[in-house]
């Protein structure tokens, strides 16, 4: 059996609404990927938030355990938080443009997202080069407004992989993309699990995207996991009413494919620090 690396038991509301998530559960493994599928509004993003510590933030609340590597994320100080955040979990957020800062030259962005957790600044042609983007120093000279959508995807990837962590949630990452360059940026999401063991939580709530990238995905339907298995299962042999009217409305039509439709096999996970 490979170790959990993430363990989530979770309800969590705002204000004095009722809850928007119930009981929510379920495991990753070290390098696996899961998908998360659900309408909007069924609080993907609010788990999200929750793993990083920012629920609070938005005016949320929460209870039970998520345990990362044996600790419980909603019992940590924030200093404890700010470690984690960042270096052992990555975020890569939806809206690419509108997530960087457009005042700041893609290079400070960089560095400030290294001095957060490291000292100096290293080379970052390799970083540059792993998610396909020009390793010119000319390129780091640029400001955000100067990429294309894909482009400042590619470069919030590269944000959310510096440090190398552990885990990476993917919030709703390719709705501001078109059908071409979301096939690009799933393939290198695949690249980076295969390549370097990243496990990934890819939030969306778009199932066809989930059945090429993922190992197993959990269906999330008026606040709770309605179902939650491998792709090829979920697909072949959907239990849930709601899966299957997901299922029935993914098109048909002809698309981009990843250079792999699907991850056959989790990847040799990373030595635990």
């Amino acid at each position: 059996m490979r170790e959990p690396l993430l363990q989530l038991r979770l309800s969590a509301g705002y204000g004095g609404k009722p809850d928007v998530l119930r009981s929510v559960s379920f495991e990753l493994a070290e390098g696996e990927m899961l998908g998360l599928v659900g309408r909007s509004g069924e609080g993907k993003s609010t788990i999200a938030l929750a793993i990083l510590g920012l629920l609070g933030l938005k005016g949320g609340r929460s209870d039970g355990q998520i345990l990362y590597r044996g600790e419980n994320l909603l019992q940590l100080k924030q200093r404890r938080m700010r470690e984690l955040r960042g270096k052992a979990i990555g975020l890569v957020p939806q809206s690419p443009l509108s997530a960087l800062n457009p005042n700041l030259r893609l290079g400070a962005q960089l560095g400030e997202a290294w001095r957060a957790h490291e000292r100096g600044e290293p080379d970052w042609k390799p970083l540059l080069e792993s998610v396909s983007l020009p390793a010119e120093a000319g390129f780091l000279r640029q400001y955000p407004r100067n990429l294309s959508v894909g482009m400042a995807q590619r470069f919030l990837i590269a944000l959310a992989i510096l440090h190398k962590p552990e885990l990476l949630l993917a919030d709703e990452p390719t709705s501001a993309l078109d059908t071409i360059t979301q096939a690009e940026i799933l393939s290198l999401f695949a690249r980076l699990n295969r390549e370097q063991g990243i496990a990934m939580l890819y939030i969306s709530h778009d199932l066809a995207s989930v059945a090429s990238l993922c190992h197993r995905v959990a269906i999330l339907s008026h606040g709770e996991i309605v179902e939650c298995a491998s792709v090829e299962k979920v697909f072949r042999n959907p239990v849930h009413e709601y899966t299957r009217k997901l299922i029935a409305a993914i098109p048909r039509q002809p698309g981009p494919r990843l250079e792999s439709a699907h991850v056959p096999a989790l990847p040799r996970a990373k030595a635990a620090v």
